[in-house]
């Protein structure tokens, strides 16, 4: 029984000292990419995500090329298995890990971008005045309607059913999470980032964005694409590149990006990258879809055995 496998890639929030090292140390072509991102950032990105210290690693700026680069590495270690995706999308950041992996952005260009897309969102926004709040066991349409705030607070993801991500002032987030609490949430989880992402409080940094990624060489996307913000397929380097500076102040449809590619025939997801955070997403969307992991060598192999075993 063949298998219609998609990649998926992760976002802020996955990151971790230690992350990409057993990767590095064992694969020359996962290498490569450190000595690229450490090139064109001029930084020793392997000290970074390997030691950290965690306060370096945890900045924005810094955070976003590092998980990209793991990721990267992780992805060319597939790759050279033979493994290969007939679908990709990625969460918010991760969309820049899967714009390489359909190769419509080089790695370079790609490491710059996020970068400069760290820095422009870390300045949007002064340090302590946003938040972003994950909300669990509500429905989305009770959200939406404690969100109505004036603008000062949006949906920022919709994860999958019952966890959807707010976002923007710190005041007013505190405000609606008392609401939650009141309205029976099961669980209210602020996150650790002060940014709030994907709202309208991102639109300098999404301009700022824009006029970089218009001077990028770009192709068309040579397998499919789910973007996040509209969770459907893009196949013209055009889209992408709408897509990749709108979610900045979009909510990303992760759960429909889900439903869509499950819906387009998908039965295997791969996370690419650290962390496990977009399975845990897929299995509360669908449990009927199988989930793997690719982060260090023990999924790897179990992501190996489990393909060979189950094609």
């Amino acid at each position: 029984m063949s298998h219609k496998v998609a990649f998926i890639f992760p976002g802020q929030g996955s990151q971790y000292v230690g992350m990409g090292k057993e990767f590095y140390e064992g694969f020359e072509y996962a290498r490569e990419v450190f000595d690229i991102a450490s090139e064109v950032l001029d930084i020793d990105m392997k000290r970074l995500c390997f030691e950290g210290p965690a306060d370096a690693l945890n900045k924005t700026e810094n955070t976003q090329p590092a998980i990209l680069t793991v990721s990267i590495s992780a992805l060319n270690v597939l790759n050279k298995y033979d493994i290969k995706a007939d679908v990709v999308a990625g969460h918010s950041l991760g969309e820049y890990t899967a714009a390489v992996a359909v190769g419509s952005i080089g790695i370079r260009d790609a490491i710059m971008l996020v970068r400069k897309r760290g820095q422009f969102m870390q300045e949007a926004v002064p340090e302590g005045q946003g938040m972003m709040v994950a909300i669990l066991g509500l429905d989305k349409k009770i959200v939406e309607e404690m969100i109505d705030t004036g603008g000062m607070v949006t949906v920022a993801n919709y994860n999958c059913p019952g966890q959807i991500v707010i976002a923007g002032d710190k005041k007013t987030v505190e405000e609606v999470v008392k609401v939650a609490r009141g309205s029976g949430a099961k669980k209210v989880v602020p996150l650790s980032v002060s940014i709030p992402s994907h709202t309208p409080l991102m639109g300098k940094a999404a301009e700022r964005l824009e006029a970089i990624i218009d001077d990028i060489d770009m192709d068309d996307p040579h397998i499919p694409l789910v973007c996040n913000i509209s969770a459907k397929f893009v196949d013209s380097k055009e889209e992408l590149k709408i897509s990749l500076i709108q979610q900045l102040t979009n909510p990303v449809l992760w759960e429909d990006s889900v439903k869509v590619m499950i819906d387009a025939g998908v039965d295997t997801f791969i996370e690419v990258g650290p962390g496990n955070v977009l399975s845990g997403l897929v299995r509360r969307t669908d449990k009927g879809v199988r989930t793997l992991n690719v982060g260090g060598l023990q999924n790897l192999e179990e992501t190996l055995k489990e393909l060979t075993v189950g094609s």
